[in-house]
């Protein structure tokens, strides 16, 4: 194959090396070229349709888990040891000009042990990076330094533009961790996570599976304004897949992701376009002595797009059990996890919580009949991400089957395709019920929503209040009344909920004036709380 120039200059640095190069012999020019730049091995025929194929015929045979070189000494590679391994960034593909966007790869680590193969893309043809040591920077004391030769990478990242002159120390778009990948939104933060696909989550009996993105295939983009195109081959002990990311980078990040999802058996629970997150609690669900700050999350609610135009606001719990919530129907206009409180004062942290995005999922094609579904883990420290949600098609898969994706990820600071037309929920908050002044009864809770939209709440005439459209699945609601906040244009809705027991409740609530929501539906599980011991 007659080399591209994207192969000419990741191997040969600068035309003065090259001519030091052409009086060697043929095995001593290669072994130098290497010294120069990245090993690549030889050119293959690629293209989505190939990999399609091969992701099919990986599902019609048994599964073999991928290469894990060295466990011992990979687990002895722990967080601490790992971020101190980082790639050179001279070595990164595209760094000198040939793509927009300079690939950067990661090390294997405790975390992620197991070796993906790394390709680039050019036309109708694609080349392995062969993995060496000698591509990242290290300290002698290592535990990385043990590791066989062809241990290779754990995942990659895209820099930003080269045109930039901080792109070495800044990046958008990371791959890491079985089918895991993220990216920065409109306010510059990483935060919550995709995923590939997700098994059987928080399934009783069955532990979860994590598929692993075992191969990149990474194309240039030639100009900043042209998206990265990434695909990657999908394998688990249940399924495998064929994806195709279509990168922008645009005032945040949005994505294309088409995949052909191949089942080896049937799953339980098969959630497809999963996003995950942390939440550990908001200006509700804090103890007094749990931590400083007022409020730790990635993302503080689940907001919803129906087939019929409804728009949902979920909060999101840190519950005391797994939770997991079904929201059933025809094929929807979107969903996602969302970071709707952007003050910083209500988090008062350096890691700022306030700019993580917000991913918003938009499919391409119709869902068809299903769920979204919803789950919440318990946790007790913000390290944990906890907060999974996905959409499950309503017909379970059988072994076999093939399933077609087609969708669009925004990662920005809010929803895409925001509805003007209503006011949205801006807090929630609860509390003792009751009345001031006399005695709190037990069982009774004040529960607040809080909506915030202008252009809707200045309609209301002054000395009207709207009506609180507000159910319960069970117990008494009590004293529900609207209220605008002052100083403001935001409006409250107020209600007690007086309940036995600890089971959770579901709350349905919106603002409604001369018979027309003001408001999207603000949708809630609350958990009632054991009596004193």
């Amino acid at each position: 194959m007659i080399a591209t120039p994207l192969h000419r200059r990741t191997l040969f640095r600068a035309a003065g090396a090259a001519a030091l190069l052409a009086g060697l012999p043929a095995a001593q020019r290669a072994a130098a070229a290497e010294e120069q730049g990245l090993a690549l091995g030889a050119a293959t025929p690629f293209s989505y349709d190939l990999l399609t194929a091969r992701a099919q015929a990986l599902a019609a045979q048994p599964y073999q888990p991928p290469y894990r070189p060295a466990p011992e000494i990979v687990e002895a590679i722990d967080y601490d040891a790992h971020g101190k391994i980082k790639f050179k960034t001279d070595l990164a593909p595209y760094a000198d000009g040939t793509g927009a966007y300079p690939a950067t790869f990661f090390h294997l680590g405790r975390f992620f042990g197991e070796a993906v193969r790394m390709n680039l893309v050019v036309g109708d043809d694609s080349r392995e990076i062969l993995y060496r040591p000698r591509y990242f920077d290290m300290p002698e004391d290592s535990p990385a330094r043990k590791l066989p030769a062809d241990s290779g990478f754990a995942g990659f990242r895209l820099q930003e533009s080269n045109k930039r002159d901080d792109w070495r120390t800044q990046d958008w778009v990371a791959f890491l961790g079985a089918s895991y990948f993220r990216a920065i939104g409109a306010l510059g933060q990483y935060g919550m996570s995709a995923r590939g696909i997700a098994i059987d989550v928080a399934v009783k009996g069955s532990p979860e599976e994590f598929p692993i993105f075992t191969q990149f295939f990474i194309a240039e983009a030639p100009d900043p304004a042209q998206p990265v195109v990434v695909c990657a081959l999908l394998d688990g002990p249940s399924v495998s897949g064929a994806y195709r990311f279509t990168l922008h980078r645009t005032e945040g990040v949005v994505m294309e992701v088409e995949a052909a999802v191949f089942l080896r058996k049937a799953v339980t629970r098969l959630g497809l376009a999963p996003l995950t997150s942390m939440f550990w609690y908001g200006e509700y669900g804090r103890g007094r002595m749990l931590d400083w700050r007022p409020e730790v999350h990635d993302s503080d609610g689940l907001a919803i797009w129906t087939a019929g135009g409804e728009r949902i606001w979920r909060p999101l719990n840190n519950p005391r059990e797994i939770m997991v919530s079904s929201f059933g129907g025809d094929s929807p206009r979107g969903f996602g996890l969302m970071q709707r409180d952007r003050n910083f004062d209500h988090y008062l942290d350096g890691v700022f919580y306030d700019r993580r995005p917000s991913v918003w999922v938009e499919p391409l094609a119709p869902l068809g009949r299903g769920a979204i579904q919803l789950v919440e883990l318990p946790t007790d420290d913000e390290i944990h991400d906890n907060i999974v949600a996905f959409w499950v098609p309503e017909d379970r898969p059988a072994a076999g089957s093939r399933l077609d994706l087609s969708y669009r990820l925004h990662w920005l600071a809010d929803e895409p395709y925001p509805d003007q037309a209503v006011a949205r929920t801006i807090a929630t908050r609860m509390g003792r019920g009751g009345e001031p002044g006399k005695p709190r009864p037990p069982g009774v809770y004040k529960i607040v929503a809080e909506f915030d939209n202008p252009a809707v709440m200045r309609q209301i005439p002054y000395g009207v209040f709207p009506d609180v459209v507000v159910t319960a699945s069970r117990g008494t609601i009590v004293r529900p009344f609207s209220e605008p906040v002052p100083n403001g244009n935001v409006w409250r809705a107020t209600f007690d909920l007086a309940v036995d027991g600890t089971d959770p409740v579901e709350l349905r609530l919106f603002l409604r004036l001369n018979d027309k929501p003001l408001t999207e539906t603000w949708l809630y599980q609350f958990h009632p709380e054991p009596p004193p011991a």
